[in-house]
């Protein structure tokens, strides 16, 4: 059974990308200068594991980053909404939620930070994203509607807990389930344990290097994105790389889900989940078919990497 957060009356609340917009393209940024701390502070890992936030029993979470002789850690606590700054050695640091702008977040974080002794640079311009304006000079995004980002933590709560019980199944490689501040979504990815076709694909203010290395190898995956502008429908989302014709013509469960040709993914949108009887078995079937899709088409040795 799901936990529903204070402040939130469904597990799988409604989440109406237009009515919150302008929040999530500023919280948007706010995640990607602490996922771009987190990139600086961490050992490198592959497929950029080392970049991402995790979901949280508050909202969003670096985890513990290694600093000289100690540790520090970053957490939006969007059941406060504030961020706490946490180190080993001093007391937590508070950073307020509210309306404010991007770089305004950003002087005070950064000044925080430099508070506890903690001198770090980041790359100080979002990747994924245009326009790709500074985060120092940013005054355009600042909206920040609490109940909003309450849903949304709900809705992540949520799928990160059904992702976590589908990554269970395999016994491969597989990366934890993460939030990839990126492009703002959560997702898992399963590894066939062989090398994949070099990527030609790109995305903007992004390294080719850096997608080339995230897909080296044969993958399955799946994620929860939220919308946008061009897309505004939250959705489920799976694609395998590489990805032969075939795979969009398999079969996939349930019957709502659908294959994009443009994309090249399935979606299973997310108002589709929320309102079934059991949106827990709905999306786990979609998980698990899209998945099964990708190991047939791609003669996966599923023996050996499943239980």
């Amino acid at each position: 059974m799901n936990t529903i957060i204070k402040g939130c009356n469904h597990a799988w609340p409604a989440l109406d990308y237009n009515s919150w917009k302008d929040t999530i393209k500023t919280v948007h940024q706010w995640t990607q200068i602490v996922g771009k701390i987190r990139l600086r502070a961490m050992p490198w890992q592959n497929h950029s594991w080392h970049a991402t936030l995790y979901v949280t029993t508050r909202g969003l979470t670096t985890g513990s980053m290694p600093y000289k002789n100690g540790m520090f850690e970053i957490e939006f606590d969007f059941e406060s909404h504030i961020v706490v700054i946490s180190t080993t050695f001093n007391k937590n640091v508070v950073i307020d939620l509210y309306p404010r702008t991007v770089a305004d977040f950003y002087d005070d974080l950064f000044s925080k930070l430099e508070g506890l002794g903690i001198d770090i640079s980041i790359h100080g311009s979002p990747n994924e994203m245009e326009p790709s304006i500074p985060f120092a000079e940013n005054t355009e995004n600042k909206s920040y509607d609490q109940q909003s980002v309450v849903d949304f933590w709900q809705a992540a709560v949520s799928t990160h807990n059904v992702f976590l019980k589908f990554r269970s199944d395999f016994i491969g490689k597989c990366s934890p389930v993460h939030f990839f501040w990126g492009a703002f979504d959560i997702a898992v990815t399963r590894f066939s344990g062989r090398k994949a076709p070099l990527h030609q694909g790109a995305m903007p203010n992004m390294p080719k290097a850096v997608m080339q290395e995230a897909y080296s190898q044969e993958v399955s995956s799946c994620g929860f994105w939220p919308g946008s502008d061009a897309s505004p429908l939250p959705m489920f989302y799976a694609y395998c790389y590489p990805s032969p014709p075939e795979y969009g013509k398999e079969k996939v469960l349930p019957q709502q889900a659908f294959w994009s040709e443009e994309m090249g993914e399935f979606f299973l949108k997310y108002d589709d989940v929320r309102m079934a009887n059991d949106p827990e078995k709905m999306l786990m079937d979609f998980l698990q078919s899209t998945y099964v899709a990708a190991a047939k088409i791609g003669k996966w040795d599923r023996k050996n990497l499943e239980k």
